[in-house]
């Protein structure tokens, strides 16, 4: 380098200043920004990831505790389900027996353990379904019967053939119920076959 200086010298030209720590660090200075940027970049690409991950890892822990409340909650529906015909053979037996002998101390023990049996069922979530006089749910009900009536509005339900219960808020058995149809006009008795009030014309002789 000292050649160099000697040679420019000679030659009449000035030598070039060396660079000194000033300008060597404002070289520097774009490259640490530059690295800084990228710093940054990452840092927020791997909060981002951890923020996914946090919310993956809460949504599947809320949905397994929910899976679980719901084997919780229904794990004993089979075992609920098989008692619903005892149940029913209670409710016949009730309404079947004479008034004069409800007063006997064998009928009253039946209907308290059929009372403490429906208290154990109520505790296990098992409830009885709304049926008469409630608008058919085909969720809850189901029609075995449709009776053209003027009596009740059209779709009610006006009779319960079996008893449905749900489970914590699951249909167990659905109802069966008898439902009421709107009577179609000119069949109620006053209007005439034709719909328009007349009896129509009289049969010809």
């Amino acid at each position: 380098m000292v050649d160099d200086v000697e040679k420019k010298v000679e030659e009449g030209q000035a030598p070039e200043p060396e660079p000194g720590p000033e300008a060597a660090a404002q070289a520097a200075e774009p490259n640490l920004e530059q690295q800084l940027a990228e710093a940054k970049a990452q840092a927020a690409e791997y909060l981002d990831q951890w923020r996914r991950t946090a919310a993956d890892l809460s949504n599947y822990r809320k949905r397994t505790e929910r899976e679980r409340e719901e084997i919780t909650r229904f794990s004993n529906a089979a075992l609920l389900t098989r008692l619903l015909p005892v149940i029913d053979d209670f409710d016949r037996a009730m309404v079947a027996l004479p008034a004069d002998l409800r007063h006997l101390t064998w009928v009253e023990g039946v209907a308290l353990i059929e009372h403490k049996l429906r208290l154990i069922l109520e505790g296990e979530g098992l409830k009885p379904i709304e049926a008469v006089g409630k608008p058919f749910d085909p969720e809850r009900h189901e029609a075995v019967v449709r009776e053209e009536t003027d009596a009740y509005p059209d779709g009610q339900v006006i009779a319960e053939l079996q008893r449905g219960y749900e489970l914590n808020g699951r249909v167990l058995r659905p109802a069966l119920v008898k439902v009421a149809v709107a009577r179609p006009k000119g069949t109620n008795g006053t209007e005439g076959t034709d719909g328009t009030g007349e009896s129509g014309p009289e049969p010809s002789s």
